[in-house]
């Protein structure tokens, strides 16, 4: 059997030439009934959306020219991508699609090659990670994700005049491009078959961990773990883009801040509403939205925030113990970094870890700063830290 796999674009007047082609000649169609209602003058087809039904469809006929369509582009987030390759018993092809990223791109006079691209369609997705990369971002929307939500995500994270642009039924005759801002759209309401383009949100530009301590708003009453200590920190816990971060403790929020610069996204946790406050103040001085500031004591507040990967404890408020293990029972694969300075604090937390059957580390960090006085230069020393990792064994 000869099998085409054609993504249709966005209907039928964006449909390549080879594409219509091949769809007049075919025997049978497959796909949805959206798109299968596209061609009335073919008689023969079978509605059938997932791979199995497709590939159940295809087991069952004995045409010899077949056609399966998807919206869209077939390699833009399509269902061809689970079906291939097919099975060598099938004489197959893939047909490209006009997508509605390049629908979009032209309707509003803008090139695409620097967009990121993601799918909110049927699949989880954070819209507010996502606008944190300095780039334009495309959202391909669907199901419980579509523009509204996502705008009211935006607008949760304070990014609610960020510039959005809406593309509903796009190549379709009732066809709308909207322009505004995510606080604009975020009580309205759109077509299912909707796309949404978003602009960068304000973010410093990313630098290598360790910021310089006067960058941040400070309290003398609230701690903060200074430069290096931050900086050997996020050493330690090797966060990478897509972790999903704790920072328990968070104080000012300087280490939050600093995780929130290289990762997803950063939950942080504080009982101190002074502190939140001013954490919230750093989360808007260097733009790290991707930032969500819970208020509570741990473990409590831990309960209901979403599995980390990364989980760094800056402060236990003497629960050490309680916070660890709740923390393991999250997700024992995480990775752990304990800052402590009280050597019982030390003892708690290397006892704790072993006793969850993690790896675990102990690293002293002694630093001394330069202060001038008169013509000479002294070194005064800093509190030592110890910083307590603990890591799948």
């Amino acid at each position: 059997m000869r099998v085409i796999l054609i993504g249709c674009g966005c209907g039928r007047e964006t449909l390549t030439a080879e594409a219509a082609a091949e769809i007049q000649n075919s025997d049978l169609l497959i796909g949805s009934s959206r798109l299968l209602e596209e061609f009335p003058e073919i008689r023969a087809k079978i509605k059938a959306i997932t791979a199995q039904e497709i590939r159940a469809a295809l087991d069952g006929s004995s045409c010899e020219r077949a056609c399966v369509l998807f919206s869209g582009d077939s390699g833009f987030f399509s269902g061809a991508g689970p079906l291939l390759p097919l099975p060598e018993r099938y004489d197959w092809k893939l047909l490209p699609g006009v997508s509605s990223l390049q629908l979009l791109s032209a309707r509003i006079g803008a090139p695409w090659q620097d967009w990121k691209l993601c799918s909110a369609h049927g699949t989880e997705c954070d819209p507010v990670a996502e606008i944190c990369g300095g780039r334009q971002v495309f959202f391909l929307t669907g199901g419980k994700l579509g523009p509204k939500e996502l705008c009211r995500r935006l607008c949760d994270a304070g990014l609610g005049s960020l510039k959005v642009w809406v593309g509903e039924n796009l190549g379709g005759a009732d066809e709308r491009i909207c322009q505004g801002s995510a606080e604009e759209f975020k009580d309205q309401s759109f077509a299912a078959l909707s796309v949404m383009l978003s602009e960068a949100a304000p973010r410093r530009t990313v630098r290598t961990p360790g910021i310089p301590d006067t960058e941040f708003a400070r309290n003398r009453e609230i701690p903060m773990t200074k430069q290096e200590v931050r900086a050997a920190a996020l050493a330690k816990l090797g966060v990478r883009p897509e972790d999903t971060c704790w920072d328990i403790g968070t104080g000012t929020g300087s280490v939050a801040v600093e995780l929130a610069l290289h990762c997803s996204a950063v939950w942080a946790v504080e009982r101190n509403p002074e502190a939140i406050s001013l954490a919230k103040q750093n989360r808007e001085r260097f733009g790290a939205w991707n930032l969500r500031l819970a208020e509570g004591s741990a473990p409590e507040a831990l309960a209901e925030l979403p599995v980390p990967n990364v989980v760094f404890v800056g402060g236990s408020g003497g629960r050490t113990e309680d916070i660890l293990t709740a923390v393991h029972r999250a997700n024992p694969e995480a990775r752990i970094c304990v800052s402590a300075i009280a050597l019982e604090t030390l003892h708690k937390a290397v006892q704790t870890l072993e006793a969850l059957g993690l790896a675990v580390e102990v690293c002293q960090i002694s630093v001394s700063r330069s202060r001038g006085a008169g013509d000479l230069t002294l070194m005064l020393a800093q509190n030592p830290v110890w910083l307590i990792t603990g890591t799948p064994a």
